[in-house]
This record gives C-alpha cells, sequence and structure tokens, in this order.
C-alpha cells in the first residue's frame, strides 16, 4: 500500500511539472487519466499491478 502511494505522488508530481512546463496539455492529460481509470477496471489490472510490484522489487534490490 505505501508503495502504491509513493508512485501515484510521484506519477503525480512528474504530470504537475510536465503541464506547466507545456509538455503536457490539459486535455490529452484527462483523456490519459479517463484511460487508466478504465483500464484498472479491466481484467490486465492484476498482470500490470504485479509486473510494476515485480520491478519495483528488483529496483530496491539494486545495491549501491
Amino acid at each position: 500500500m505505501a508503495l502504491s502511494i509513493s508512485l501515484v505522488l510521484l506519477l503525480g508530481i512528474i504530470v504537475v511539472i510536465l503541464v506547466r512546463t507545456g509538455y503536457q496539455r490539459i486535455l490529452p492529460g484527462i483523456a490519459t487519466c479517463l484511460f487508466g481509470f478504465f483500464l484498472a477496471s479491466t481484467g490486465i489490472a492484476p498482470g500490470i499491478r504485479s509486473a510494476i510490484t515485480s520491478l519495483s522489487g528488483w529496483i530496491s534490490s539494486i545495491s549501491f
């Protein structure tokens, strides 16, 4: 749960930066958010969630 909140916060900050710098416009951003919400209610959502969890576990296992 803490990972998903951190990921949402990080992605939110990235979106705000992109909108403020002009690289991302508001209407395409809204369309992208709606696509994400509708994608989350499909059958592929558990696969995406497990891939993100696996990727974050792999990144956290890398020691510098």
